[in-house]
């Protein structure tokens, strides 16, 4: 009897539609989280599932590779690939498919990277497992598959380890294991969330590129701005159910249901300024204080040594000037140095050369002992707030924790709560909050924990790398107007890194644009963004994903 398999092998390059689902239906226990969707997708066509967390767009990119898990219950009257039936495939029909008939790209790469193995084992592994060249011939194949990617020095990046790269090196490298066998049908679930904007279109122009050969995409993300790049069709997702569907040109510019307008109305841009994004209604700026500034850099410099013995300057006589209730936003591509230089800002990396000052005063001079009373001014939100979060404490003593390195700290526990409700109650949450484990919090909840966290001590200063790209559109909406609103009240100042543009045109009164450790260009969000000097950052703008005019 013919294997299903075997099946799609001959079926495939002959379909007219390569995907058909048709009233699929996804339930874990009693909750249904996909409730009765309908799609295709045709080859050399990319269809574009949009939605917030929860709205099942990635439990459906899932069930398409049979990924839903065993504890899951899928029904449809029809899920096919190229004409065959996948309603009742065993396992190892499916891993027969995934390579090879169907690519797979997740968002969360450190997950989905094996941390013990080299990130070229990892991006050969589909070939080895569907018997594609030699033990010999694979690891060139490899290192091809990261340069065709963009990752610089591939012949370096597949001898190191996944946690030894960036958050966007490692998800080119994700990428790159999903294209090995260049399958007929790739799903990439927000396959660009982590990547800095030139990386983003070199990613976007592959995607593209297989496109044009005939690979059929389901691309799955909450950026528009990349869904109008690249999709033919695009579905919008809303508690398990298509709110709207249509041509992308259509969905993008006359949407006509209410949810897709407020994802579109939610997205940062140049356009966006001075405006709350929810609501947009005008901020009510504080006046910059620009005295002695709170946080100054001078002439910094860090070196880090890779895994082949080679030392490289990562920070290069980098200097810049932080001012009483000012964001200066720092732009660059991933490996640019902007993180690094954070870290120095924060005295969490040693600097080679070079001081910081805070508030006029030496910082990073200091010894550990000297800085701890002097910690309370600086603040910090990251990128991935579980990951800074002890798993083991609750919202409530986390803010705790945080209260007692304030210049005056509680003198009881009865104070401790009020004062940690009072923090919730300034991101927007409620006493209910604290008693709650960080892994029960949305995204969104748990980014807004860390606001409260880094806002404990009263600090002058918060270093923000990157606090936003993690977030659903309308989530990191409510963010950034949450961090415009403290700065307005309480005169904060934000060192403040993203990759996305849009958001940093958005939030920023200054930029520093930082290319190979140095700094390229430096000036006022509206200067460097309409009238940029140099072609690094022209080369920057170029690449920006836009929606379409209307």
């Amino acid at each position: 009897m013919t294997s299903l398999a075997e099946r799609l092998d001959r079926q495939l390059p002959t379909t007219t539609a390569l995907v058909e689902v048709e009233n699929l239906r996804v339930s874990f226990g009693d909750t249904e989280v996909v409730r009765g969707i309908s799609f295709t997708a045709r080859p050399g066509e990319c269809l574009a599932i949009v939605g917030e967390s929860g709205s099942g767009k990635s439990v459906t990119a899932r069930t398409l590779v049979g990924l839903t898990g065993s504890n899951a219950s899928v029904t449809a009257d029809r899920l096919d690939l190229g004409g065959a039936d996948l309603r009742h495939a065993s396992e190892r029909a499916w891993r027969r498919l995934r390579g090879r008939q169907v690519g797979f790209v997740l968002q969360d790469a450190l997950v989905s990277l094996d941390q013990l193995r080299r990130v070229g084992d990892e991006v050969a592994e589909p070939l080895r497992l569907h018997g594609w060249g030699t033990r010999r011939s694979r690891p060139a194949k490899a290192i091809e598959l990261l340069d065709a990617v963009g990752v610089p020095e591939p012949e370096v990046r597949a001898r190191q380890r996944p946690y030894e790269l960036s958050g966007g090196l490692r998800q080119r490298a994700l990428i790159a294991s999903a294209i090995a066998l260049d399958p007929p049908l790739l799903i990439a679930d927000e396959p660009t969330t982590a990547l800095d904007v030139t990386v983003q279109a070199q990613v976007l122009d592959l995607l593209a590129a297989a496109k044009e050969r005939g690979t059929s995409i389901i691309l799955i993300s909450h950026d528009l701005s990349v869904v109008a790049r690249l999709a033919d069709e695009v579905a919008v997702m809303r508690e398990g159910e298509i709110v709207e569907y249509g041509a992308a040109s259509q969905v993008l510019q006359e949407p006509r249901h209410e949810y897709t307008r407020m994802l579109l109305d939610a997205i940062p841009s140049e356009h966006t300024r001075g405006t709350r994004l929810t609501g947009s209604t005008a901020r009510v700026r504080r006046p910059v204080d620009e005295g002695v500034p709170v946080l100054q850099a001078r002439n910094l410099t860090k070196v880090f040594r890779g895994p082949d013995k080679v030392d490289r300057t990562v920070v290069d006589d980098v200097s810049f000037e932080l001012f009483g209730g000012e964001t200066l936003g720092i732009v660059g591509e991933s490996g640019s140095g902007k993180t690094t230089l954070a870290r120095m800002a924060l005295a969490i990396l040693r600097a080679e050369a070079g001081e910081v000052l805070l508030r006029g005063e030496p910082w990073t001079a200091l010894t550990p002992g000297q800085r701890r009373p002097l910690r309370k001014q600086i603040g910090v939100v990251y990128q991935d707030p579980l990951s800074s979060f002890d798993p083991r404490w609750s919202v409530g003593r986390i803010l705790t924790d945080a209260l007692s390195t304030a210049a005056h700290p509680p003198s009881s526990q009865t104070e401790a709560r009020q004062r940690a409700v009072r923090l919730l109650e300034q991101v927007g949450l409620g006493e209910h909050h604290l008693s709650a484990a960080p892994l029960r919090l949305s995204g969104g909840q748990r980014q807004r924990v860390a606001i409260a966290r880094a806002l404990a001590p009263e600090p002058s200063v918060i270093v923000c790398d990157e606090p936003a790209s993690a977030l659903d559109v309308s989530i990191q909406a409510q963010v950034l107007d949450l961090l415009t609103d403290l700065q307005d009240d309480l005169g904060v100042s934000y060192l403040f890194i993203s990759h996305d543009l849009g958001v940093i045109h958005h939030m920023s009164d200054r930029i520093l644009v930082m290319k190979d450790g140095r700094v390229v260009e430096h000036g006022s969000a509206d200067d460097v963004f309409e009238r940029p000097r140099h072609p690094y950052t022209r080369r920057l703008l170029t690449a920006v994903p836009r929606l379409r005019p209307a």
